[in-house]
């Protein structure tokens, strides 16, 4: 099994489906990759309350990393050096959720290797 599994912490800049008491500091976050199950794509959890799940193309975010990105629901783009932005529309509204980079570049290239890993070996 090649399932890749991060937690980080993200900033909550803005969350539009959480209630306005919900505390918008540093949230815990489970990023995940599952190369057999959808090889093009991460998933982004936030694991407070209310949880909250995003799937987006793990290009998308690589990408975002260096200049700023979107695709359908989802943009990407970098915030200074050290920190990178994700922003998710849904029907409730944004929420943008604020990342250090190094820790998506760590995600990013587990993913990397776990995708090398899960394709077949040529005969």
């Amino acid at each position: 099994m090649n399932v890749v599994e991060q937690y980080a912490r993200a900033q909550i800049v803005t969350d539009a489906d959480a209630p306005q008491a919900m505390d918008r500091g540093a949230v815990p976050v489970r990023l995940s990759y599952d190369p057999e199950r959808d090889p093009r794509t991460v998933r982004v959890r936030l694991t407070g309350t209310p949880a909250r799940e995003w799937t987006l193309p793990r290009d998308l975010l690589e990408h975002g990393l260096r200049t700023s990105v979107g695709s359908g629901d989802v943009q990407v783009w970098p915030c200074g050096r050290v920190q990178t932005v994700v922003e998710f529309h849904s029907a409730q509204g944004v929420s943008v959720v604020q990342f250090e980079t190094k820790a998506l570049t760590r995600f990013l290239r587990r993913t990397y290797v776990a995708a090398a890993a899960a394709e077949p070996v040529p005969h």
